[in-house]
C-alpha cells in the first residue's frame, strides 16, 4: 500500500479512548487515508459520498483469501483474524453472497420483523419492571447490562432458538470478538470459546428442530448433502454472524441513544414536547455516534484513483469507518458533530450500502425505538449517575460504553 506524500499512517487506538479526535483526525486528512489497525495497514474511507460509492463498487472485493495479499499472515496471527477468515455474507462476493443472503432474509422482511413487536414490546416491559426494581431506595443501575445489553440477547435467543443456558456464553464471547485489547492467543481462545457455544446449538438443534432460524439453516444445509445450500462452515459462521451483527450494534445503539438524550437533556425535551419522535432520536444517534465505528475489510480488485490524490492498489485493503463518515461535513456541515434530533438530513450509512447492507437494520430500529419510549415513559426523571465519566468499550470496532450508570428518579428524588 502506498502513502501520500506528507501523509503518515494513522494508528487508530483499540482502546476506543481516542474515537472522537481519531474521527475528526479522518476528517481532517481527506476522503482516504492509511491506518493501521492492529498492526494491519489499510485505507481508511471516511468520507460519506466516497464511502457510499465504494461500498457498491464492482471493483472492491469482500473475499480476503482470494483478493488479499497480505491474507495468509493476517490470518495466522491478527487479533481480529475472524473478521476475514469466516465464510458467511459479509465476508463474500456475489455469488456467495447472493446465496446465503437468501437463507437468512426471511427472518427480516418486513413482515416477519412486523410479526416481532408485540413480542419485543413484552421483552421489554419486563425488563423495565427488572429496573425498577434494581433501582429501589435510589440505588444506581446499569441501563447497558440491564436494557442495552438484555433487550437484543433476548431477541437473537428467540430468532436463533438459544436455550437460557447459552445466552450468557453468546453474550461473552461475541463481546470478545470486539474486543481489540486482546492478544491474538487471547483472541483465538475467545474465537475457540463461541464456536463451541455455536456448535452446542447446532447440534442440539439438529436432535431438537424448532421454529427458529438455527433449525431452518441446518434444514437448508443437511436436505442438501453436497454443500449446494450450506456448507458445515458456512452454517456455523452464519449464526456467528447473525449473533454478532444482530447483537452488537443493536446494544450500543440503545446505549448511545439514552446516552446521549442524558446527556443533552435539551433534545429530550424536544421529544417529550412532541417536536420529533423516537425515530428521529434513533436516525440521530445513529448518525452521530455509528454502533460500529470501523468496520474491516475490503479489497480492491484494481488500482482505482481515489479523490485527494490517493490511489488504491489492486489487492489494498479498505476499511469503512462509519463513525467519521457519519459525522462529516460533507453531508451535514458545521454541525455534524452535535447531536440534534430535529435535524432535517439525518443521513448515514451506520448499517452499510449496497449489496452488503444490513439485514437486521428494520429489526435493530424497532427494539431501539421500543426500548427508548418505555424507558423515558416509565422513568421521566432518569439521569445519569453524577459525576460519573462514561467510558468506551475497549474496541476500535464497537462504538458504546463499558456501562451506564443511571439515577431512576433523578438525585433529588432518589
Amino acid at each position: 500500500m502506498e502513502c501520500p506524500v506528507n501523509r503518515p499512517v494513522l494508528v487508530l487506538d483499540p482502546t476506543g479512548r481516542a474515537r472522537d479526535a481519531e474521527s475528526a483526525e479522518l476528517i481532517a486528512r481527506g476522503p482516504a487515508t492509511p491506518a493501521d489497525i492492529l498492526g494491519v495497514q489499510a485505507w481508511a474511507v471516511s468520507d460519506p459520498d466516497l464511502l457510499e460509492a465504494l461500498l457498491k463498487d464492482p471493483r472492491i472485493a469482500k473475499n480476503g483469501p482470494q483478493h488479499w495479499p497480505d491474507y495468509g499472515s493476517v490470518a495466522a496471527g491478527w487479533p481480529l483474524a475472524l473478521w476475514v477468515t469466516a465464510r458467511n455474507m459479509s465476508t463474500t462476493d456475489v455469488e456467495h453472497h447472493r446465496r446465503l443472503r437468501r437463507l437468512v432474509s426471511a427472518a427480516f422482511t418486513p413482515r416477519q420483523v412486523a410479526a416481532l413487536a408485540d413480542r419485543i414490546e413484552g421483552m421489554t416491559a419486563g425488563l423495565i419492571d427488572t429496573i425498577a426494581t434494581a433501582g429501589t431506595g435510589g440505588a444506581p443501575v446499569d441501563l447497558r447490562q440491564h436494557l442495552a445489553r438484555a433487550l437484543p440477547i433476548l431477541v437473537i435467543a428467540h430468532l436463533l432458538g438459544l436455550p437460557d443456558e447459552l445466552r450468557d456464553g453468546f453474550s461473552r464471547h461475541v463481546d470478545g470478538v470486539f474486543d481489540t485489547t486482546l492478544t491474538p492467543e487471547e483472541s483465538q481462545a475467545n474465537n475457540v470459546a463461541l464456536y463451541t457455544v455455536i456448535a452446542t446449538l447446532v447440534a442440539t438443534k439438529r436432535e431438537q428442530p424448532g421454529d427458529d432460524m438455527t433449525s431452518l439453516l441446518i434444514a437448508a444445509r443437511d436436505t442438501e448433502g453436497d454443500g449446494s445450500a450450506l456448507t458445515e462452515e458456512e452454517l456455523l459462521d452464519t449464526v456467528m454472524l447473525v449473533v454478532a451483527a444482530g447483537y452488537e450494534t443493536t446494544v450500543n445503539l440503545i446505549d448511545n441513544s439514552i446516552s446521549l438524550l442524558l446527556t443533552h437533556p435539551d433534545q429530550l425535551g424536544l421529544v417529550r414536547a412532541g417536536k420529533a419522535g423516537w425515530d428521529d432520536v434513533v436516525e440521530e444517534s445513529l448518525r452521530r455516534e455509528a454502533p460500529l465505528a470501523h468496520l474491516p475489510m475490503r479489497y480492491a480488485l484494481e488500482d482505482i484513483e481515489l479523490p485527494g490524490g490517493v490511489t488504491v492498489r489492486r489487492g489494498d485493503a479498505i476499511l469503512a469507518s462509519y463513525a467519521a463518515a457519519g459525522r462529516h461535513p460533507a453531508r451535514h456541515g458545521d454541525s455534524g458533530a452535535e447531536f440534534d434530533v430535529t435535524r432535517d438530513v439525518k443521513d448515514h450509512l451506520a448499517f452499510g450500502h449496497g449489496p452488503h447492507f444490513c439485514l437486521g437494520a428494520p429489526l435493530a430500529r424497532l427494539e431501539a425505538r421500543t426500548a427508548l419510549r418505555a424507558l423515558f415513559e416509565r422513568f421521566p426523571h432518569l439521569v445519569l449517575v453524577p459525576g460519573v465519566e462514561l467510558e468506551p468499550v475497549d474496541s476500535l470496532i464497537s462504538n458504546g460504553h463499558r456501562t451506564l450508570p443511571v439515577l431512576l428518579g433523578g438525585p433529588d428524588r432518589a
